[in-house]
């Protein structure tokens, strides 16, 4: 049979998501000061829940407290409000459909007035634009008892993800944070036995997948997100990905989220700022949308776990064709739940052939100041404000994040 957008997905842990559609992860910033939970992003996962999707997935949530992509992350350690994270689930799954907690670990990719000595493989720092608003120390190669800690923190969160009430768990190894570092040899510079080949590089991803699926047991959802390549000169490639899912078949995962790009090479959001090394696509494909579908039928073909992609998705026969053709069993949509956070169900219903896509009149510079302010809305209960200038959603977001950085700030002092 060939599966449609609405066909349930049966995944290899005995789980099935009712549909084909997932909310794909986008960072919040919305928990409070210690990082935890708030009713705010109860009403958020509350609204998503009732989308139509058959899974959300959670903006990363972070194992290290001293490692947060940005102040609002929500933290999931020995310090946490499990009562907090309780009604966060409970309200995302009001619906019937699942909630999968992404876990995350930055690396290097943390402000470094909250870490002035990141861990990370390498002393390797990051290169990104000065005066983009970025501000990141060198980070400070980790020990092999680091990276056991590290490892020991995923499985704790995974575990304790599933005591309240969440339905999954991914493993955010994409986008540059420190599991998709360690697959990098750009950032993993490593001469031991985390280091060097892929088969080397790999070891810390794959000894955390067994860790998790040991706290969690065998029936409970585990993901990855994985970058099908890094777009970047020298870093992890396609073909490294390929090879890569040849070990993750004998993981026991049950889905694989392609994704790419990182900090330094933006590609999640469709722009790339450096060489692209080779895997550059021909100038015939750069306007397609579905930013990864071209590199994802190659590691469809080779996985053995169901692979979802995520990315650039908007037209509704683009998804279709692509389940059919069997380039991917899911389809991620990020974004466009922000403008339209029933995208879903109208999709699903045939009332819509197309989602929104309001970045085509807001100015790149601005649009993660205008996701932000419609995330804003959604956590008050509100409707997208979807009339909202981008250079003034891009001031809102920029003064609102300073408060919250002040607010974290001022706490770890006060606990100190």
């Amino acid at each position: 049979m060939i599966p449609t957008l609405s066909t349930p997905l049966n995944l290899p842990s005995g789980t099935t998501l009712p549909n084909r559609i997932i909310k794909a992860a986008m960072s919040e910033g919305i928990a409070d000061a210690h990082n935890d939970a708030t009713p705010r992003l109860e009403t958020l996962y509350r609204r998503w829940a009732q989308s139509g999707a058959g899974m959300l997935l959670t903006g990363n949530v972070q194992v290290d407290r001293h490692h947060l992509e940005r102040p609002g992350n929500v933290v999931l350690d020995a310090e946490t409000d499990l009562a907090a994270l309780r009604a966060f689930a409970k309200a995302g799954t009001c619906a019937g459909n699942h909630l999968w907690m992404q876990l995350s670990h930055t690396g290097r990719q943390v402000d470094e007035k909250i870490n002035a000595a990141p861990l990370a493989p390498s002393e390797v720092e990051l290169d990104v634009a000065r005066g983009a608003g970025y501000s990141f120390a060198k980070p400070r190669a980790m020990t092999e008892a680091d990276i056991l800690h590290v490892i020991g923190q995923f499985a704790y969160a995974a575990k304790m993800a599933r005591e309240t009430g969440f339905t999954g768990v991914q493993l955010h190894a994409a986008h540059g944070y420190v599991l998709s570092q360690f697959l990098s040899p750009l950032t993993n510079r490593r001469t031991d036995a985390w280091g060097g080949s892929l088969e080397s590089r790999a070891r810390f991803l794959l000894e955390t997948i067994a860790a998790v699926r040991k706290a969690v047991g065998p029936d409970f959802p585990v993901s990855i997100k994985l970058n099908s390549s890094d777009f970047q000169k020298g870093a992890f490639t396609n073909a490294e990905c390929i090879e890569l899912v040849g070990w993750l078949n004998e993981s026991s995962l049950d889905l694989l989220e392609l994704s790419g790009g990182s900090l330094e090479q933006p590609k999640v959001v469709g722009v790339s700022l450096k060489d692209e090394g080779e895997d550059a696509r021909p100038e015939s494909m750069k306007k397609r949308e579905a930013y990864f579908l071209d590199y994802a039928a190659s590691v469809r073909a080779a996985a053995k776990m169901p692979v979802m992609v995520t990315g650039g998705f908007r037209t509704v026969s683009v998804m279709e064709d692509a389940l059919a053709n069997g380039d991917l069993d899911a389809v991620g949509i990020g974004r466009p739940m922000i403008a339209d956070p029933e995208l879903p169900k109208r999709i699903l219903s045939g009332e819509v052939t197309r989602a929104p896509t309001p970045e085509d009149r807001i100015n790149l510079f601005h649009l993660l100041g205008w996701n932000n302010a419609q995330l804003e809305c959604l956590a008050e209960g509100l409707d997208p404000d979807l009339g909202l200038d981008g250079e003034a959603a891009a001031a809102l977001f920029k003064t609102r994040e300073e408060k919250v950085f002040a607010d974290l700030l001022s706490y770890q002092r006060r606990v100190a």
